[in-house]
């Protein structure tokens, strides 16, 4: 957890400084002209047979170090889109991944895609930024939050007509959102540890028992093979985010391909 608080107080710092470079009502003017694209109805979507799968975009994580430092963002994404993508996750987190919001500004006109914006929300001007810079969908991760400030965050989420994808790890997050009691949220299931950074699919099979009938989840990382995602389907996921294994691999695209099979 050493660097999961790191990247915390890094972020922390970041708003401080965006705060005075664009105050959050000139963020919000911005934001009210975006057209939303809904990551939600594609899951439901019933014409789509194959496995819905969030293909991610990232330079370096703190488990894998770097690993697509030089990529090109349009590139990648046209070629997730090709090879079957239902939508795209973004990374935006600048220090321990290489991220930037301008990675969705890249691609926002390129791809008509939903962008889901992943990184370590802590402040409610990260959410109304999430919807200036383009995105779509924000990840809430319920370890770095409290429920309080959760609540918060989800509601100006709604405010900005964004889409949530909130992150449990373990039964106890889930409940936690499962007291906000907020139907239209998606949960997001990671078999990360956030402790040793390792992956481990039983979490996702594990906690899947206790996701009531009707909500939607997603399944995140750890996902290298479309068997896995067969089994995680019967258990009711109807999303799979899926990252490392195909920006390791020397086709991305081709990987992703090889998913739905």
């Amino acid at each position: 957890m050493n660097i999961l608080h790191e990247i915390i107080e890094r972020r922390r710092e970041d708003i401080k400084t965006a705060r005075r470079l664009q105050p959050a009502a000139a963020l919000q003017t911005i934001a009210a002209q975006r057209q939303h694209r809904s990551l939600r109805e594609k899951l439901l979507d019933p014409d789509q047979r194959t496995a819905r799968i969030i293909a991610e975009i990232k330079r370096a994580s703190p488990s894998a170090g770097m690993i697509r430092p030089d990529l090109s963002v349009p590139d990648l994404a046209c070629e997730y889109r090709d090879h079957g993508a239902t939508a795209l996750s973004i990374l935006t987190e600048p220090h321990y991944f290489m991220g930037s919001d301008t990675d969705i500004h890249a691609i926002r006109d390129k791809i008509r895609l939903p962008i889901l914006r992943k990184d370590f929300i802590v402040d409610e001007y990260q959410v109304i930024e999430t919807a200036a810079i383009g995105a779509d969908v924000l990840l809430l991760i319920v370890a770095v939050l409290n429920p309080i400030l959760l609540r918060d965050l989800l509601q100006t989420a709604v405010a900005c007509g964004l889409e949530t994808l909130i992150e449990v790890h373990d039964e106890k997050e889930l409940d936690t959102i499962l007291a906000l009691d907020h139907p239209e949220m998606l949960i997001g299931v990671n078999s990360r540890n956030l402790k040793t950074l390792e992956t481990d699919l039983s979490v996702a099979h594990r906690l899947a028992d206790r996701i009531p009938a009707g909500m939607l989840a997603v399944a995140e990382s750890g996902i290298r093979h479309a068997t896995e995602i067969q089994a995680l389907q019967r258990r009711g996921y109807r999303g799979f985010l899926v990252g490392e294994s195909l920006l390791k691999s020397g086709n991305p695209g081709e990987n992703l391909s090889a998913l739905f099979n």
